[in-house]
């Protein structure tokens, strides 16, 4: 067996890197730079087909923003891995890191639950959007850290447990009027939404984070596997292949449909597969290669995950974007392009003045934390 030098203090840049592109990612998503571009796209076109992977796919399939989510999942549990393992070599009790990862959560969850209110009643049940990646982590973190103290063998089999308990839920749990499996508003998911919250029909549904619970423990199981193995890649490289083989035949043959809004066990396993090909790609670029020019341009978002998460939600989607575009109105004549491209332009603007926003509580070392 080859063991590692690799301890929770040695700070690997590669998953600081893949942490801070997804949330380059989800901040030009939420300045709709994505929806401007896909306009200036003629239909039909290969530019068109190419911005379609840049949002999420309808129902059963997966799109590349559809790996956007298990991925900050995925790095949230490596993350749990080096900090857990940190606590317990300072001499921290498991009963104080539990009161921890308790409180952690419920910022989490309550964050998740703010940043998604969009009407006065938002106190009733009926119109609280319980399905964010914030509030979905809330739950998924839980479950690892209560899995994180046993071997790897037995946290493999609770995340197979896990999927195969989903399985059951989605496939024999028989419940009038929603006894259709995999159907869009008619599953179990739905019905849960339903008899907790009143709501009716949901796309994305409250259980999810049952299923997506895998990505945050495989996570975990993914940091211990590079805190006691040389050669990451000897590993990855082949667990990323056997999983997406895996949730691809079981989507082709029709075993188990792949479906993200109700993170079916194919739609798991295939994007834990690409999860583990990212972080072996950046690993080998990045620690192996040692090509690390740039990468302050996504630590400065990676730093501060949480916080730029917040902020572009929250007070880009509802004021700062709109805000730029009125700011830079004065210039749109003068440019000489048409509308479509100044919204493009305006939207980089957007992201330019919240990747600044970072830098500087960057420089000044002020790290929001849950």
């Amino acid at each position: 067996m080859n063991h590692s030098t690799i301890s929770p203090s040695k700070r690997l840049l590669s998953l600081d890197f893949m942490r801070g592109l997804i949330m380059v990612l989800l901040a030009l998503e939420s300045t709709e730079l994505y929806v401007y571009i896909q306009h200036l796209c003629r239909k039909g076109s290969f530019a068109a087909s190419v911005m379609t992977q840049f949002f999420h796919n309808d129902w059963r399939g997966i799109h590349f923003w559809d790996l956007i989510q298990p991925a900050f999942m995925f790095m949230a549990g490596i993350a749990m891995t080096y900090s857990l393992t940190r606590q317990k070599a300072q001499g921290m009790s498991w009963n104080d890191r539990f009161l921890k990862i308790l409180k952690r959560s419920a910022l989490l969850l309550f964050w998740g639950i703010m940043k998604r209110i969009h009407s006065p009643d938002w106190l009733s049940l009926n119109a609280l959007d319980f399905t964010d990646i914030l509030t979905q982590l809330a739950f998924t973190s839980i479950i690892a850290f209560l899995l994180f103290d046993f071997k790897i063998k037995y946290q493999v089999l609770a995340a197979i447990g896990i999927l195969l308990v989903t399985e059951f839920l989605y496939r024999f749990w028989y419940i009038p009027g929603y006894v259709e499996g995999y159907t869009d508003g008619h599953n179990i998911g739905s019905y849960i939404d339903f008899l907790l919250f009143q709501q009716k029909e949901n796309h994305y549904v409250f259980i999810n984070w049952l299923p997506t619970a895998v990505h945050t423990l495989s996570g975990v199981i993914v940091g211990k596997l590079f805190m006691q193995f040389k050669s990451p890649l000897s590993w990855l490289l082949p667990l990323g292949l056997a999983l997406n083989l895996t949730g691809y035949a079981l989507d082709f043959f029709e075993v188990t449909l792949m479906i993200k809004p109700i993170a079916t066990s194919s739609f798991v396993l295939v994007s834990l597969g690409f999860c583990c090909w990212m972080v072996a790609l950046c690993y080998w670029w990045i620690d192996l290669r040692k090509h690390q020019k740039g990468l302050l341009f996504f630590q400065v978002f990676g730093m501060n995950s949480i916080f730029i998460y917040l902020f572009f939600d929250i007070v880009g989607r509802n004021w700062f974007n709109g805000y730029v575009i009125m700011l830079l109105s004065p210039i749109e004549p003068l440019i000489g392009l048409t509308h479509s491209w100044f919204l493009v332009i305006a939207a980089l603007v957007t992201f330019a003045a919240e990747w600044g926003i970072c830098y500087f509580l960057y420089r000044k070392k002020i790290f929001f934390k849950l």
